[in-house]
Formats: structure tokens, sequence, C-alpha cells
């Protein structure tokens, strides 16, 4: 494949005293040229570690909307995301993107709001059923499905909130159809079934800041599989 990604790499210049948030997060402060993969990108990590200030900050600086939705919506319930989006600086490769998408599960019900108040053309773009009057979990699946339609860059935010294991497993599928269809995926998630995805760049973060890892030294999929290999075992030393 000759695709070499719509992003290619980022960094922070600059900010505000390095005391304030978001430029006190031990991740962000010595973030320099941290490389994308041109098919999918990992972020990981405990919660409170910077991911999703991160990735909303990316796409933000890139022109998407900081609740969700791709670069045509500009709708805004509450503005919460921080100025690092500023301070990016960010490396494009030079072939155009015609699709794109931030998804953030967090702000999802703002988005699936906006769209039900644009036309019934644009409902249809997403399986042309509200996705207020589906399930959670269905209604994510639903935007995934329907919304993306590959040569484009998808920004995730946490997608596995409200899908099942084996819709996860799915998702996956469907991620590498659109990867052949040279899409490139920057994803935050928790989820050893995503975070499986083959030849990923996978960036773990902590309090002691960022690192590339491989898949079976994410801190994630040691503690599930640790977990699974020896459930009553685990069960007892948290329940004592």
């Amino acid at each position: 494949m000759d695709f070499k990604g719509y992003i290619l790499s980022m960094t922070v210049e600059g900010g505000e005293a390095p005391s304030s948030y978001p430029f006190n997060i031990p991740c962000l402060q010595d973030l320099v040229n941290l490389d994308f993969h041109p098919s999918v990108t990992f972020f990981t990590g405990e919660n409170g570690v910077g991911k999703s200030t991160l990735i909303e900050s990316l796409a933000v600086n890139l022109g998407f909307n900081a609740e969700g939705g791709s670069k045509n919506f500009n709708f805004s319930t509450s503005l919460t995301h921080s100025d690092l989006h500023k301070y990016l600086r960010v490396t494009k490769g030079t072939k155009k993107m015609t699709d794109g998408y931030f998804l953030r599960s967090e702000s999802f019900y703002n988005l699936a709001t906006a769209i039900d108040g644009y036309d019934s053309q644009l409902l249809n773009a997403y399986g042309g059923i509200s996705l207020h009057q589906q399930s959670h979990g269905e209604s994510f699946w639903s935007l995934f499905m329907n919304r993306f339609r590959g040569n484009g860059l998808y920004i995730l935010d946490e997608p596995e909130s409200a899908l099942s294991v084996t819709r996860q497993m799915a998702m996956i599928s469907q991620i590498h159809k659109l990867v052949e269809k040279k899409s490139q995926f920057i994803i935050v998630t928790h989820s050893p079934i995503l975070l499986s995805y083959p030849d990923a760049i996978i960036y773990e973060m902590s309090v002691e800041g960022l690192r590339k890892v491989e898949y079976e030294e994410c801190e994630v999929f040691k503690i599930y599989k640790a977990f699974l290999n020896a459930p009553n075992m685990m069960l007892d030393r948290l329940l004592r």
C-alpha cells in the first residue's frame, strides 16, 4: 500500500504555564514528534492521564467540531475543551482526505441531537433512523457502519464504550475494510480487543509519560489476561 496517511506526526510547541491544565499533564510536557501509523494508531492508559485531552485537541486543530461530527458540524452545548489545540504542530501528508469524522463517546448524545436537527438527507447518511431511537450500542454501530465511507481520517475516543465484545470484534473487521479504502484511524481505547489490530502503533500513557509499546506489553492486555486466566484467584484478592 502506497498510502502514507493524512496525519504523519504531531508535537506540542509552546503553551501556558507548565503548572496549568492541560500543560501539567506529564504525557504532554515532553511530547516531541509523535508519529502516526498510516492505518491505525492507538492511545491507551488509565483514566486521567490525558488521552482524551490529547485526541480532542488534535481533532479541533484539524478543524473538527469539539463535541464530535464531521468538519461541517458547528454545534456547541458546552465549551469545555482546552486550549491545547492552539499549541499543536501537526505534520500532514500530501494526500487530501475526502471523508473524516471525530467521535467522542462522552458527547455522543449531543451529536445525535444535532443530527436530528438537520434535514432528513443527512439522517440517511446514518442509516435513516434517528440515533436517539436506537439503543446506545446500536446507535454507535449505526454511525460507524453507515457514515464512515472510506478515504478519510477517523478520530475515535473510546468507541468501545457502547459496544459488546462481539461488536468490538466486528469493529476490527470494519476498520480493516476502511483501511483498505485508504482510511486512517486514530483511536483512544481501553479495549484489548481493538488494540489487537495488527501492525498498529500503540502509545501507552501514564503519569510517568508516554511510550510506544507492543500489544502484549499494554497494561490493559496484561490485566485482562491475568483476570481471565485465573478469575477465582483474582476475585479472592479483590474481595478480601
